[in-house]
């Protein structure tokens, strides 16, 4: 049996950086013992892997990070998430639960079955979901107590066209979605992520999706965590669906380590 992958591992950055970019879609590993409990089989779930890994996003991080004057930490996840989702709530809050998607899923992009109705969540949970919100929530206090405060930036992609299970397909699909909160989220952060993806064509506000990942810790609580997501749309920089990177990485990637030199002057 070949060994697990590891759940999530932070990057050091610089010691006096604030920022924290978080991806928690890149990856396609789903261990052999999660497997398992998944109906797809072999060349079905390669093909919901194609779907729902926000592709190369991992990368594009590492390759602004390297971009950057001052480097910002990075916190990555190493599992699909098909393992578990660790940016939805854990309970019934979760909107996405409407389409089986909460923190474990059930259903597949395409709303067809992916665990038994029966299967019970909270072994992936306990393994999985809440070691990694401990460790998110650890990294952010250490940006909280290193510098006074943390940005989280979180970074996705999605399709160019909407898939089923999407509760907001309808909208708006611009090259790039900024996800915001209304605590979180102050209006220079914004600016200055509007201005640092302004080449691409546009950038627009929660559509298709909406909201930023912050640790429930913090969450509506503490004003010194500053969060954006920024969703990027596939056709900017890879083959869809799940093929290879193109040059509009390198580009989306300069304009990401822009942001985050940006950042260290506010």
């Amino acid at each position: 049996m070949s060994p697990s992958p590891s759940p999530f591992h932070l990057v050091p950055g610089a010691p006096g950086s604030p920022v924290l970019l978080h991806v928690p879609h890149s990856s396609r590993a789903v261990p052999e013992q999660v497997r398992g409990g998944i109906l797809l089989g072999d060349e079905a779930l390669e093909a919901e892997l194609d779907h729902i890994t926000d592709s190369h996003t991992a990368d594009l991080a590492a390759r602004a990070s390297e971009a950057c004057a001052v480097a910002p930490w990075r916190f990555v996840n190493g599992l699909s998430r098909l393992v578990v989702d660790p940016e939805r709530f854990p309970d019934d809050r979760e909107e996405m639960l409407a389409v089986g998607m909460g923190a474990v899923y059930t259903r597949t992009t395409h709303r067809k079955p992916l665990r038994p109705a029966d299967a019970d969540p909270e072994p992936l949970l306990d393994r999985y979901f809440h070691p990694y919100a401990r460790a998110m929530t650890a990294a952010v206090d250490e940006r909280l107590a290193a510098t006074g405060r943390a940005v989280v930036i979180d970074v996705h992609s999605y399709p160019a066209t909407a898939l089923p299970y999407e509760l907001h397909g309808t909208g708006p699909r611009p090259p790039v979605c900024l996800g915001t909160d209304g605590f979180h989220t102050p209006p220079g952060l914004l600016a200055l992520a509007e201005a640092a993806f302004s080449g691409f064509g546009g950038t627009g506000l929660n559509s298709p999706f909406p909201g930023t990942y912050v640790p429930l810790k913090h969450y509506g609580k503490d004003r010194r965590v500053g969060a954006l997501m920024i969703e990027i749309r596939r056709d900017l920089y890879m083959t869809e669906p799940g093929g290879p990177a193109g040059p509009g990485l390198d580009a989306l990637a300069t304009a990401l380590g822009g942001l985050v030199d940006a950042l260290m002057d506010t």
